[in-house]
C-alpha cells in the first residue's frame, strides 16, 4: 500500500519516512504526489486538525493518507501556543513565534511545557486510526542550538537532558512527540 503524507514540511516528512519505512510500499509528500491542497485547520484539538487534513487529502488520492498536527503547550500560558503553534505570531514564522513565546514568558517561573503530536491514518476504505505522542520539558530563557525547527531551540527535553536545538536528528527521533505518536500508530496498525 502507498502512503501520502499530508505535508510539505521537509523536516516532518523526513522524520515520518524514517519511522514508517517498511510499513508502506511507497511514502510520498504532497509535493511528490503532485497534490496541491491546503486544508483549513479549524479544529479545536490536534486530532481534529489532523483528521481535517487527512479527509481533505483523501479526496485527491486512492492511497492511504497520514496527517498530523503538532503543537507546543506551555502550562503557564494555559496550553498556548497549542493548536496555534505554527501561527502564534503570524503565518509560519518560526523566529517570530519563538520571540513571542519568550516575551510571553518574561518573569514567569513555571516554564514547564510539552510538545504534543496527534496523527491520523486514513485508509482508502475510510478506516481511520488515531494516535498521540507527548514529550515533556521546559522552555529555556534563550535559544540553545540550531538543529531542528520551530520551537526546538527553546525546548529543553527532560529525557535527553538538552534542548532539541542541540539534539541530533537520531536523538530527537528517539524521544520526540511525533516519533511517539507514530510508534503508537504502528501498534494500532498491527491490531487491524
Amino acid at each position: 500500500m502507498n502512503l501520502i503524507i499530508a505535508s510539505n514540511n521537509e523536516h516532518k516528512i523526513q522524520e515520518i519516512k524514517s519511522i514508517l519505512k517498511g510499513y508502506f510500499d511507497t511514502i510520498l509528500s504532497l509535493k511528490e504526489a503532485d497534490i496541491d491542497c491546503d486544508p483549513i485547520e479549524n479544529g479545536k484539538t490536534f486530532t481534529e486538525n489532523a483528521l481535517i487534513k487527512a479527509n481533505e487529502i483523501a479526496k485527491h488520492t486512492d492511497c492511504a493518507v497520514l496527517a498530523d498536527d503538532t503543537g507546543l503547550c506551555v502550562n503557564a500560558l494555559n496550553g498556548e501556543p497549542g493548536i496555534m503553534s505554527a501561527r502564534y505570531a503570524g503565518n509560519h514564522d518560526n523566529a517570530k513565534n519563538r520571540a513571542k513565546l519568550l516575551k510571553n514568558l518574561e518573569n514567569v517561573k513555571d516554564r514547564s511545557a510539552h510538545f504534543c503530536t496527534a496523527v491520523v491514518l486514513r485508509y482508502p476504505d475510510g478506516t481511520v486510526l488515531t494516535a498521540e505522542g507527548k514529550v515533556y520539558g521546559i522552555i529555556l530563557e534563550q535559544e540553545d542550538g540550531t538543529n531542528g525547527f520551530g520551537y526546538d531551540s527553546l525546548f529543553y527535553c527532560n529525557e535527553l537532558e538538552k534542548s532539541f536545538g542541540l539534539a541530533t536528528e537520531q536523538e530527537k527521533n528517539s524521544v520526540s512527540h511525533r516519533a511517539k505518536a507514530l510508534h503508537n500508530l504502528i501498534k494500532a496498525m498491527k491490531k487491524l
